[in-house]
């Protein structure tokens, strides 16, 4: 009698150990896109500092006041 209860324990006990081996295994993955993404967005947000950056330092060109530009070769 000892025996099917036995071999039903071993078999839940093998698909708990399963359940745990896929689930370590989901958790590294997600953990290294993770990292990956952390690593993704401070590129970006070093990339968008430089931009900020060199936007401010051309605003001037950028903007340039239309009474200082000549006048339309029409006129």
């Amino acid at each position: 009698m000892s025996a099917p209860h036995d071999t039903a324990l071993e078999a839940r006990v093998v698909e708990l150990e399963t359940r745990l081996a896929f689930q370590e295994h989901a958790m590294t993955e997600l953990s290294d896109a993770l990292a990956e993404l952390r690593i993704e967005a401070a590129r970006s947000t070093e990339l968008l500092r430089r931009a900020l950056e060199d936007l401010k330092l051309h605003r001037g060109d950028l903007m340039a006041d239309p009474a200082s530009e000549p006048p339309p070769p029409h006129y």
